[in-house]
């Protein structure tokens, strides 16, 4: 995304866009220079000492005057038109995105229950218990995601600080024992009942609302380059330490990338921004060398045939089944990697490994290709918008899936350690899908209110009830000329 650099507050540096100039809403924060980021949308300013088209309280529609009469009845004449190229429609945003993500979660639904089959049939003596389970957290998810894309912004930003608040709170029980569960050293899960809640997926979506509105509330100060910085980096430390605690390093990881995002499009001065990076690197470091079993599996990746059958056994099935693929597969739920003490975490930590093998590289290409273009439409929908809070916080979303998905599919074959992170949409686990979800569905709605998308869904509205009006129009004059059957027409 890109936007006018600035020098202060209001001044915009030559080159720079207007906000809406291409017709498309305004454009992102983008990156600035030394204070900018204290402007209020200064990313979005198109003139000296212009105001930034930025909708002061979060309600998500354009700036006045962004649907006036010339650009409404332009709007009105390439709309409707089938000619118009896809991309250029006021809704393609918003189809991008449902589709690529409903394709996601039909292949991992399908593939939980390839994958799943035979540990399921293991463990619980039935084949589909898992998948049923994952169904269920489909089933709730779904709604989810609808209800959300209809939400008003207003409700996102009064969401965060309750869930910030009954996140820690999660995140510190989780670390009492007796609370919390103990699986493969990390006490990471909450047991109810048959299902496990993780605490660590929820700081997600949490760290996204929580720092999109904290940096809205506070843009009119950021001048200061302090007011970035605090609460925002101590409040994501915090939570970081909780995680660490835990130890979910593949957990802390995804909850970085999403201050880390916030901060990159407010336009943070690039020497604060690389100092802060610089600091949490050489903390992920010194975590990584004090725990010798922790140094160990992070390093087993650079070659994990050294030790087959300890440290690289993971790597080594998952490349196994990986290569076995080939181009097209070895048929869906032939798999043989998926089998009992054989690729372990098969549906969760490593089902793209059992894509490749079940529908070789093109099932793997497709999967890659659908996260593209998921990606594609959050930072479309946070580059067309006018409203800071929606580009700040459609920017974290998008960064935390996609992030999450590359170090998923990295630590899959062989380009990055395995840290257990689960591939968003697709693997098993209702504590990450249902977030993620809720997360598109938020998406969804900034989408709607697109600039071009809240002038083309009101005249849309409009029509749906004129065209109503004239239905019970006709149906009251036919029922008068049946009661008087010698009127005129």
């Amino acid at each position: 995304m890109t936007g006018a650099r600035t020098t202060g507050p209001g001044t915009a540096v030559a080159g720079s866009r207007p906000a809406g100039g291409n017709g498309k809403g305004g454009t992102g924060a983008g990156r600035t220079g030394k204070g900018a980021a204290g402007t209020a949308g200064a990313g979005a300013s198109g003139a000296v000492g212009a105001p930034a088209v930025t909708d002061p309280g979060g309600a998500g529609g354009p700036s006045p005057g962004a649907g006036g009469p010339e650009a409404t009845g332009a709007r009105r004449g390439w709309a409707g038109d089938p000619r118009t190229p896809v991309l250029d429609r006021p809704l393609a945003s918003y189809y991008l995105l449902l589709s690529s993500a409903g394709l996601l979660l039909l292949l991992g639904l399908v593939m939980v229950l390839s994958a799943s089959g035979p540990r399921s049939f293991q463990d619980f003596g039935s084949a589909y218990t898992l998948f049923l389970r994952q169904a269920t957290w489909a089933g709730i998810g779904v709604p989810l995601l609808l209800v959300a894309s209809r939400l008003p912004i207003r409700v996102f930003r009064a969401a965060a600080y309750p869930l910030l608040g009954v996140t820690v709170l999660l995140l510190m029980a989780v670390l009492v024992p007796g609370i919390g569960h103990v699986e493969n050293g990390s006490r990471q899960w909450i047991p109810l009942g048959p299902y496990t809640l993780q605490p660590s997926e929820f700081a997600k979506i949490t760290l996204v609302l929580w720092c999109s509105d904290v940096l809205v509330r506070k843009r009119r100060l950021l001048v200061n380059w302090k007011h970035l910085i605090i609460p925002v980096v101590p409040g994501f430390l915090f939570i970081d330490l909780l995680l660490m605690l835990e130890p979910d390093l593949g957990g802390s990881i995804c909850v970085t990338v999403v201050p880390l995002a916030v901060l990159w499009v407010i336009g943070t001065p690039l020497r604060i921004y690389a100092g802060l990076l610089g600091g949490m690197v050489g903390a992920a470091s010194v975590l990584a060398i004090s725990a010798p079993y922790r140094l160990e599996r992070l390093m087993s990746f650079r070659d994990p045939f050294a030790d087959p059958n300890n440290t690289g056994f993971q790597a080594v099935h998952g490349i196994y089944a990986l290569s076995s693929g080939g181009w097209w597969g070895e048929g869906l739920g032939a798999s043989r990697e998926k089998w009992p003490d054989l690729l372990p975490a098969v549906h969760t930590d490593f089902i793209l490994a059992i894509i490749g093998e079940e529908l070789g590289l093109l099932g793997s290409l497709v999967t890659v290709t659908l996260f593209g273009v998921l990606g594609y439409a959050g930072l479309r929908i946070a580059h067309r918008s006018d409203d800071l809070f929606i580009r700040l916080a459609a920017t974290a979303v998008t960064a935390w899936i996609i992030a999450q998905a590359v170090v998923n599919m990295g630590a899959v074959v062989g380009l990055l350690p395995i840290t257990g992170v689960t591939l968003p949409l697709v693997s098993f686990g209702g504590s990450a899908l249902l977030p993620t979800m809720g997360a598109l569905g938020m998406l969804l709605a900034f989408a709607r209110r697109e600039p071009d998308a809240v002038v083309y869904l009101a005249e849309r509205a409009e029509a749906r009830r004129a065209g109503r009006a004239g239905r019970r129009w006709l149906r009251r004059r036919r029922a008068a000329r049946v009661e008087t059957p010698g009127a005129a027409v």
